[in-house]
């Protein structure tokens, strides 16, 4: 009794206290094209909009040195990305041993919905699939059956094509 009581308090005493603290912290946010800002004079300045709804947490990032009129001119492939500082590093043999992994996993995984798919292609056999002792006694139960089989046929098909699609990425 007195444990219950004493949540019960302290979640009023929160809800008193801590919520006008917690709505108090976020000030009015503008966005300015793909900028953000809480700085009314230059959002006014900038014609920015106010944003609605919901708090908005933005996230800063180091900004991009700037580049000197003297810089080469980059080329047309994007730049390699760097890994953080923290991450592991990998030897060559070993990511080339996990991409043949994944490779061979996503192979196994398209051979096995083509079999799936070969299967209910059968059993759909054009839209007619062949009537058991339930569809006999309920025509309706056939025709929802039908529909389902060309339903799993439509989405295994959308399956071998995004396994596919993965394969041709680690190419």
């Amino acid at each position: 009794m007195k444990k219950t009581r004493f949540i019960w308090l302290s979640g009023l005493l929160f809800a008193l206290l801590g919520a006008p603290v917690v709505a108090g912290a976020q000030d009015r946010i503008y966005r300015c094209g793909n900028e953000y800002t809480n700085n009314a004079n230059q959002a006014r300045e900038r014609g920015c909009k106010p944003v609605d709804g919901g708090n908005v947490t933005v996230l800063q990032s180091n900004p991009a040195s700037p580049r000197s009129s003297t810089a080469a001119p980059t080329s047309s492939k994007p730049a390699p990305v760097a890994s953080p500082a923290g991450a592991p590093r990998v030897d060559n043999g070993e990511q080339r041993a996990r991409d043949s992994d994944a490779r061979a996993i996503l192979e196994a995984e398209l051979r096995k919905a083509q079999t799936r798919l070969a299967d209910l292609e059968k059993e759909y056999n054009n839209g007619a699939p062949e009537r058991n002792a339930l569809d006999l006694r309920n025509p309706q139960r056939y025709a929802e059956r039908t529909a389902e089989l060309k339903a799993h046929i439509a989405r295994t098909e959308s399956d071998i094509a995004g396994i596919q699609r993965e394969i041709g990425r680690l190419k």
